[in-house]
């Protein structure tokens, strides 16, 4: 995976490879598979580790101009929620968590399941895109 270009890069991508390490199942397995999809859709994504305390041990977050999605693994799901997914095109239908939401949305992947890639890719470039748009307008809006 590229690290990210801002300092704690590296250890936020090291951090995310032992997440996938420590879960040793199928968890792990779909987890790094649904990072090299997000890798392969925008090579210029960043990797962060957000939320650590003591009680959780942090959460991989994937950002280009901000959050794009974090990626959270549970006992029975591999959690992706999307920060503006409400907002976004969904034209396959993958969301199918968090749906009442205002802003968030998400994709549960159970054991066996699998995403289809190329719309998953497609989410990840629109919500690039969405979040390209939202700095633009903030940037010409102070102007």
């Amino acid at each position: 995976m590229k690290p990210t270009n801002r300092p704690n890069g590296e250890a936020a991508s090291a951090s995310i490879s032992e997440r996938i390490q420590e879960l040793g199942d199928w968890r792990g397995e779909t987890l790094a598979h649904v990072r090299q999809l997000i890798h392969d859709a925008d090579p210029d994504i960043q990797e962060e580790w957000k939320w650590e305390k003591p009680k959780s041990p942090g959460i991989p977050v994937w950002s280009h101009d901000g959050g794009v999605c974090t990626g959270e693994s549970y006992k029975q799901v591999v959690k992706l929620t999307f920060f503006r997914g409400a907002s976004i095109k969904d034209p396959k239908k993958l969301f199918n968590s968090s749906l009442e939401g205002n802003t968030r949305r998400a994709i549960d992947l159970r054991e066996g399941e699998k995403i289809n890639e190329a719309a998953f890719k497609q989410l990840i470039r629109v919500a690039v895109a969405a979040n390209s748009a939202a700095r633009a307008g903030r940037a010409a809006k102070k102007k």
